[in-house]
């Protein structure tokens, strides 16, 4: 399988099965699971949702949104709690103008499934971590 670091961002291939032992990147030789969503950009959002093959889970959000700010410490124990079956991420729509636009972000937070650059599932609003759950559990 291939999954983009998220400290470097570089791509590393790694075995199915060595996904659960704690994989490091061969190139800044960090771990390739950080258990925390990454800040996603229009610089590193290629490798995280295209070019990687471990679906990654997406937050559009805002500072000035206060859903937004109650959901954020849900979606990061679920990023503790479901990795290495999803990597996490967040685009800040107000820095990352141009990939809220891409993909037509119009509420947040608005949550998104890439898998290889294809959206397959896409959920707005807040979520409860038992309904995130839920969701995530249809796509894993």
């Amino acid at each position: 399988m291939i999954i983009a670091c998220p400290h470097c961002d570089t791509l590393n291939r790694v075995p199915n099965e060595r996904l659960t032992e704690q994989p490091t990147c061969g190139k800044c030789k960090q771990s390739l699971f950080a258990a925390a969503p990454i800040e996603l950009t229009s610089a590193n959002f290629i490798n995280h949702a295209h070019k990687s093959e471990l679906p990654i889970v997406v937050d559009f959000w805002a500072s000035w949104c206060g859903p937004c700010k109650s959901f954020a410490p849900i979606f990061s124990d679920a990023a503790k709690a479901w990795e290495p079956r999803f990597r996490f991420g967040k685009i800040n729509t107000e820095e990352q103008q141009s990939l809220a636009a891409q993909f037509n972000i119009r509420s947040i937070p608005t949550l998104m499934i890439f898998k290889q650059g294809h959206i397959i599932a896409q959920q707005s609003g807040a979520l409860p971590r038992t309904a995130l759950d839920q969701w995530l559990k249809g796509y894993r």
